[in-house]
């Protein structure tokens, strides 16, 4: 795809050949307003939540800043803002992003994939940048892999500056990011900065925290052309986090600036495609795959219950740590509901460990086993094939000396040095940290040291998943639709899920000690009282007056309900819908029944890409039967779409 370039021949655009009468005829099409990839955005490259190219409204389709190479009457050079509109800040900066050009001439004749979009503008391919997010759960397993050594390096890498923030006197320090094969795919690992130092989202949502791990997808970059004009365009912004100018005045040499230097020595250069070994042979393939793991271990990702899962079927204590309300208790209750909960803070040497009663009759001591125990062993030797957990809810507040018992309990197996836990039994215990409780005490590293230690942390993707689950209210045959309901009331649902889609995380607000704040325990709460009454300004008491009043507006929005749907009871006007009507649509409809599925969905690709995928994720839940009906029917529509194209 790619052949020999001269270094120079990459550039940015002038003002002239932007904006005015005279500009090149890709903009009087496609507009000057320029969509950014997420390689860009992770380098620290400035991303609008409001302003949008004219391809569409996804966060795939959100404008950013980028360079042109006209210098402005005061040192400084223009570029083109989120609204496409022409400023001039400071050469300094590195959240704006670059938007190479280059002759069409000195490519045409080894271009690929050209054709003619929807504005009426050709593109071609040329070359290969990292440029898109990997999802979560795909990164997971790109991040295991290469914790484990078992990435292949293509011998490729790719340059960025070390330096993340917004203005830095330092000259540019090369930071190189090696590119991995997975599986047919290129990719490079990136750990997070934070440049702008406010919230920025990638395009599938994930929100960039400093120091985290992401995975980029390498891709083929798309070019804009103007064969008038013999000037091909970068369709998309494809970095940033680089200076236009170190220090001092811009006099309009574009030649001479940091930026020119960065496209000459490592942009052009890198953006050749590297080969990825394909084996020839299955017998190739499974060799390959033996040398790789000579021990037949599953690298697949683990979640959190995973690792708690493991641990408890391989009889290892396990210790969950967390923020207060990030739903320990919840996730020890999801793998036994009836387990025997011993919260440890009011917890007594006679009440957790026996006592000795002396027996005026006899004259004798008798040793009393505690009241947790009996029950344990009782509900152990009734089930003596299922599991059942003990519970030491907040161990690390309970005094130092019933830490002390409570280690003899998990290296032992045994309670007081005399009644013997059951073969069945298996303990799991949780605590807050130091920082987060006042009256927390450290744990002694002998009884840290005998637990496996789990760290929970409830993002709003993991708790929409839960929330969206149905539970049973009864028990279900054939799919009874009406027997379920949602643990989380729909509402609820669907305004975290609109406000994580726009960029506010509303799963939490800052605690100050005088109001309410929100936590995913107070939303499970509000979703009580929700069920209960119908009644959200009660939530006031929960979450906050503030909170309160924007989560009503947002469930006063119109909606279509799964009866209109079905019935065909609605309009064109009815789907002039925003973002927010839109996704509270989406969850609304996802409580249809299975039989009905089918037409509700198609009447969600009205709605768009996003709000549809929002609605098959909560309708799924994580039904293997749910999840095959929405595959088989992402397979019939490419099938109709390449028919269509025929």
């Amino acid at each position: 795809m790619c052949g020999d370039l001269s270094m120079n021949d990459f550039t940015f655009l002038t003002n002239e050949q932007i904006f005015g009468k005279n500009c090149l005829d890709i903009f009087k099409k496609y507009g000057t307003k320029c969509a950014v990839t997420d390689f860009s955005i992770l380098l620290g490259g400035f991303i609008s939540s409001d302003f949008y190219t004219k391809e569409g409204k996804t966060r795939k389709d959100r404008s950013s800043w980028w360079w042109t190479k006209t210098p402005d009457s005061h040192g400084a050079v223009y570029i083109v803002d989120r609204d496409g509109e022409k400023f001039s800040p400071s050469v300094e900066m590195r959240n704006i992003g670059a938007r190479p050009a280059l002759p069409y001439s000195s490519i045409k004749a080894i271009c690929s994939n050209e054709f003619i979009n929807a504005k009426g503008i050709k593109e071609i391919e040329y070359g290969e940048y990292p440029q898109t997010i990997v999802d979560e759960n795909y990164s997971r397993n790109l991040e295991m892999a290469y914790k484990n050594g078992t990435l292949k390096k293509t011998g490729k890498q790719y340059t960025t500056d070390d330096e993340f923030s917004i203005l830095a006197v330092d000259n540019f320090k090369p930071r190189t990011h090696i590119e991995y094969e997975y599986r047919g795919n290129k990719y490079i690992r990136l750990i997070g900065g934070n440049a702008n130092k406010c919230l920025q989202v990638l395009s599938d949502g994930q929100i960039v925290h400093l120091g985290n791990p992401y995975w980029v997808l390498v891709e083929p970059i798309t070019w804009l052309v103007s064969e008038n004009s013999n000037i091909v365009l970068s369709k998309k912004i494809l970095f940033s986090g680089i200076q236009f100018k170190n220090k001092g005045y811009y006099d309009g040499d574009f030649e001479r600036t940091d930026i020119k230097q960065f496209l000459n020595n490592y942009f052009s250069k890198e953006i050749v495609p590297s080969r990825v070994y394909q084996p020839n042979t299955l017998v190739d393939n499974k060799e390959s795959l033996r040398k790789q793991n000579p021990y037949d271990f599953n690298f697949s990702f683990v979640s959190e219950e995973d690792i708690i899962k493991g641990a408890i079927e391989s009889n290892i204590a396990v210790f969950l740590h967390g923020r207060p309300s990030e739903g320990k208790s919840a996730r020890v209750k999801q793998l036994d509901p009836d387990c025997g909960i011993i919260y440890m803070r009011n917890e007594t040497p006679d009440s957790f460990n026996g006592k000795s009663v002396y027996n005026a009759a006899t004259g004798d001591m008798k040793d009393m086993p505690p009241t947790w125990y009996l029950k344990v062993k009782a509900r152990c030797e009734a089930e003596p094939n299922k599991i059942h957990i003990i519970f030491f809810d907040e161990l690390t507040n309970a005094l130092p000396s019933i830490q002390g018992m409570a280690f003899n309990i998990v290296l032992d197996g045994e309670v007081n040095g005399k009644w013997k836990l059951p073969p069945n039994a298996r303990i799991v215990a949780a605590g807050n940290d130091l920082n987060d409780s006042i009256v927390a005490y450290q744990m002694p590293e002998p009884l840290f040291n005998r637990f496996a230690h789990v760290y929970i942390n409830t993002t709003v993707d993991s708790w929409l998943k839960w929330a969206t689950t149905k539970k049973e209210k009864a028990e279900r045959l054939a799919y009874k639709e009406e027997e379920l309901e949602f643990k989380i009331h729909p509402a609820i649902i669907a305004y975290i899920s609109y406000k994580s889609y726009i960029g506010h995380d509303v799963l939490r607000t800052k605690y100050t000690g005088d109001k309410p704040n929100a936590d995913p325990r107070k939303w499970e709460m509000a979703s009580k009282v929700l069920y209960k009454t119908k009644q959200p300004e009660m939530l006031r008491a929960l979450i906050g007056e503030a909170l309160t009043k924007d989560f009503i507006a947002f469930t006063k929005q119109q909606v279509i309900s799964v009866e209109d749907v079905i019935k065909h009871n609605y309009s064109a006007r009815d789907l002039e819908m925003n973002v927010s009507q839109k996704f509270a649509t989406a969850v609304g409809l996802s409580s249809v029944d299975y039989l009905n599925f089918e037409v509700v969905r198609n009447f969600m690709k009205q709605l768009g890409a996003e709000p549809r995928a929002a609605f098959e994720s909560i309708w799924a839940h994580g039904d293997e039967r749910r999840l095959e009906k929405i595959a088989e029917l992402k397979i019939a529509d490419s099938l109709s779409e390449g028919e269509f194209r025929k």
